[in-house]
């Protein structure tokens, strides 16, 4: 596949094709790049799956054929999904990402607490000068403070 035929949302650059796996250029593949490693995986790791599931006469021969070829529409159904994400990601307008990243910065500031606790059973609090607040205890029927 040449490069002009690409879209211009592919992430792999026409000299960079070339040097791509068999497996991949095959497949067509245009955001998922998988490597040499990979792609060894992919292909040959399934046949040898399939060859080990068929000598343990776990299903019929044509396992060996099947199960690459689904691990192949697998690999190039991600492709085509990881393509459409990319390519809604870039039809939102600035302005949505600017929305957007200002939701997700964290606000820093100070939140007004109510500093009197509502009701403590068996505490009363008085507040005496300069709006100090001591606990009492009624329990004892005194109205000393608590140590």
């Amino acid at each position: 596949m040449s490069g002009a035929l690409r879209g211009s949302w592919a992430t792999i650059s026409a000299d960079q094709q070339r040097y791509r796996p068999l497996y991949a250029r095959a497949l067509g593949l245009r955001v998922v790049n998988p490597g040499g490693v990979l792609c060894f995986v992919f292909f040959e790791g399934a046949i040898a799956l399939a060859t080990l599931l068929v000598l343990a006469e776990l299903v019929t021969w044509w396992a060996v054929v099947v199960l690459p070829a689904a691990v192949a529409v697998m690999v190039k159904l991600n492709d085509l999904v990881a393509a459409a994400v990319i390519r809604s990601a870039a039809a939102v307008p600035d302005q949505e990402r600017d929305r957007f990243r200002r939701q997700m910065e964290p606000v820093v500031g100070r939140a007004q607490v109510d500093w009197l606790p509502h009701s403590v059973p068996g505490v009363v609090l008085r507040v005496g000068p300069a709006d100090s607040v001591e606990p009492t205890d009624r329990t004892a029927g005194t109205d000393k403070p608590r140590p």
